[in-house]
């Protein structure tokens, strides 16, 4: 009897798996900014609906935003010259650049639909307008490339296998461990695709490419000499960044 019920499991475990399997290959659509074969499970509109209902609770984690009006609008306008003079004007996505007044936190990120923010701690480190250009059109980059809907999808394919595997034969850990080391391998993938578009976007709007350079040994610096190894972490080693962001110059000098 025990025979046989694990023999049910295990058929209604790869059901559930082939499912998601199929369900997953229905979802692969090509990103039309990009060029690169995603997968993705909501629309445009739905990753606009989440930015926007986020976007208050993470300034409030901030600080809330910078009071100083000056320093915003120089912030709205990089951020709207690099949207206004590149292909991200094509995009359904409304782009909103907000200055967070946290003095501690060295960070910025963008959220789903475009909803883009820059802490007070990085603002003030930058030395000059194109490396906050380098900083902004990095985060441009994640929302054209549509990374957080990709990881959003991924991570219901992974969760979806691992209660196949749970219902299947006790493995949802085992599997949905596999799925999060996927998903943090793209997540680096995601910030060297961002670089890369982000000096896209910097070189069509006028702006020093080699400045984002500047704004890595910031962020280098800011790690300090016990960073996280590179395989430990979603972001590339900051000196491969640059590696890379040498060869994105390079290329679009001859394409643009």
């Amino acid at each position: 009897m025990r025979g046989r019920n694990f023999k049910i499991r295990l058929l209604i475990g790869a059901a559930i798996a082939i499912f998601f399997v199929l369900k997953r290959c229905s979802q692969r659509e090509e990103n039309p900014y990009t060029g690169r074969m995603q997968t993705i499970s909501m629309t445009p509109d739905k990753e606009i609906a989440i930015g926007l209902q986020s976007a208050p609770q993470m300034a409030q984690q901030h600080g809330g935003l910078h009071p100083n009006n000056e320093y915003q609008a120089l912030v709205d306008n990089v951020g709207n010259k690099l949207v206004n003079s590149s292909i991200a004007r094509e995009t359904p996505y409304r782009y909103e650049f907000h200055l967070l007044n946290d003095p501690r936190t060295i960070n910025a990120f963008a959220l789903p639909g475009g909803q883009v923010f820059i802490t007070y701690a990085l603002f003030s480190k930058l030395q000059n307008e194109d490396q906050l250009a380098g900083v902004l059109g990095h985060e441009i980059g994640h929302v054209l490339g549509r990374h957080s809907a990709e990881r959003i999808a991924e991570s219901e394919y992974w969760q979806g296998l691992a209660t196949a595997g749970s219902v299947g034969a006790d493995m949802g850990g085992l599997v949905s461990g596999i799925g999060q080391q996927t998903l943090l391998t793209n997540g680096r993938d995601d910030e060297l695709e961002s670089d890369d578009l982000g000096v896209r976007f910097m070189m069509r709007a006028g702006y020093n490419p080699q400045e984002m350079i500047g704004v890595m040994k910031i962020l280098k610096e800011a790690a300090g000499p016990n960073r996280v190894p590179e395989f430990q972490s979603t972001h590339p080693d900051p000196d491969n960044r640059i590696e890379k962001i040498q060869e994105a110059i390079e290329k679009y000098r001859t394409q643009l």
